[in-house]
Order: C-alpha cells, then structure tokens, then sequence
C-alpha cells in the first residue's frame, strides 16, 4: 500500500507538470512564432518480486518476472517545430519564414563575442540608426554573414530570397545585405530564451547559416507567422490531464483507507 501511495504522488506530480506546459500554450496562443510544448510520461523503477526462469524440463515451462512498477515520472518535453498560421499584417518590415529555418538575431552588447539568439517572430522594424531590429526585444537582425543589418536610407524591402533593397538618402536604390537563415539538425533541442528567442544547445547541433532558399525557407513579406498552438487539442489534451489527476487523488484515498482498515483491526 505504501508502493500504491508513492506511484499515486508521481502521477500526480507528473500531471501537474503537462498541465503547467498545456496553461503555457495556451497563454501563447497568440504569441508571434511560438512553438507549442509535448510532453510525454515514462515509468519509474520497477521492483522485482521475483525473477524469470527457464524451463527444468520438456513438460515445465519457464516462468515470467514478477514485478511491481513505482510510479511515473515525465519523460521529455519537446518543442513542436511545425509551422504556424500566416497572418497577414502589411507592414515592410514584417516577414515570415515559409519552411523550416530560424532569423539570426543578436543583442548589441554581443556583437563583439558573436553571441546570436534565434527566432521564427519576424515583427521587425528598423530604427534610429538603420538597423533592422527585432519589436519584441530590440535585437538586431542578421544578414547571411552573421553581421548586423544596417542601411542607409529607408523604404527596405526584402525579397522571398532574402536579397533587400532600399532608398537611400538621395532618392536612389541601392542594394542591402542579404537576409539570413539558420538551420539546425534537431531544432526541437534548442533552448527557450525568452522573447520569442532560442539559444544553442548540445541537442539542438551548431547553427547552420545560410540564405532563405538554400536548404531553408522562403521569406514572405508583410506577413507574420502565428503560434502552431491548436486550441481545440490543447482543451482536450487538459481534460485527459486533468483526469490523470483526479485518477491518481483517487488511488492515493484508496490506499489510505485501506491503511486505515488495517490500524482499525487492532480495536
């Protein structure tokens, strides 16, 4: 009984874990470029009653392991890198990558160490001194080389390829950096940065650079890639928690009462 009332503690806590990840979603329902969670549960230890036999002889067959799980833990939770919903917004200096890939971002106070964050919200907007930054962090955007892209002038467009253009000073157009892309072997492994931003882990592989086109997306201008979070999914996916839940409360009430029917043979 007390094996049933630590198993009915991992569930619970394990539940409570993939509501926390399915709440997340859902307030990033309308988050720019978000890329909702999975979670998945594995068993805990298993303690063995008895070990598995073989067959003695020709008429004795062998005998299964008896075991007794201890309870449930979460496995992974793993980021969903599936594409979002366009929402069309207008705006020059708004893009979304149509396909896999991630925009090169990167703090001021980086440029210097190369450090770079990653990103699928293209809200961009370019500003006092020309560069082209991000609206949610203030990061600059990144041009195929890995350098901050700057201009002289103003009106920048950006085409599906990446290549820009924009009008300078004089009136005149002039040829802007190219946008770049990175790509990464297992994108679900990057880290969460905040700000709509993801940083390099171990699991996710080194940043690929490149070009929209080139073994990457495609960029779509005055558009806005929306969150992949499905809310018809998500509502139905916080019940069977949900349910978990109150499953587990259960089995841990029900061993306690049965504990409670074994002090009370002592009256």
């Amino acid at each position: 009984m007390m094996r049933a009332l630590y198993s009915g503690i991992s569930g619970l806590q394990a539940h409570q874990v993939k509501m926390d990840v399915l709440s997340n979603d859902i307030a990033n329902v309308n988050t720019t470029g978000y890329k909702k969670s999975s979670v998945t549960f594995a068993d805990l230890l298993n303690q063995t009653i008895a070990g598995a036999q073989t067959g003695t002889a020709s008429t004795i067959g062998g005998v299964n392991a008896q075991q007794i799980g201890l309870g449930v833990s979460v496995g992974a939770i793993t980021t969903v890198t599936t594409q979002g919903a366009a929402s069309t917004t207008g705006s020059s200096t708004d893009f979304m990558i149509e396909g896999e890939g991630y925009f090169i971002l990167q703090d001021a106070t980086d440029v210097t160490n190369s450090t770079y964050h990653y990103s699928r919200a293209g809200a961009f907007t370019l500003d006092s001194s020309g560069n082209l930054v991000s609206s949610a962090n203030g990061m600059m955007v990144c041009d195929s080389a890995g350098a901050p892209i700057n201009i002289d002038g103003s009106g920048l467009t950006i085409a599906a390829d990446g290549t820009s253009t924009y009008t300078d000073t004089s009136g005149a157009i002039q040829s802007g950096p190219q946008l770049g892309l990175a790509t990464f072997v297992n994108p679900s492994g990057l880290t969460k940065a905040g700000s709509s931003t993801y940083t390099e882990s171990a699991a996710s592989g080194t940043a690929t650079v490149t070009t929209p086109g080139t073994n990457a997306g495609t960029i779509t201008a005055g558009a806005l890639e929306m969150s992949n979070v499905d809310l018809a999914q998500s509502f139905v996916d916080m019940i069977i928690a949900e349910r978990g839940y109150q499953s587990n409360s259960r089995t841990i009430r029900t061993a306690d009462e049965m504990l409670q029917e074994l002090l009370s043979l002592k009256r």
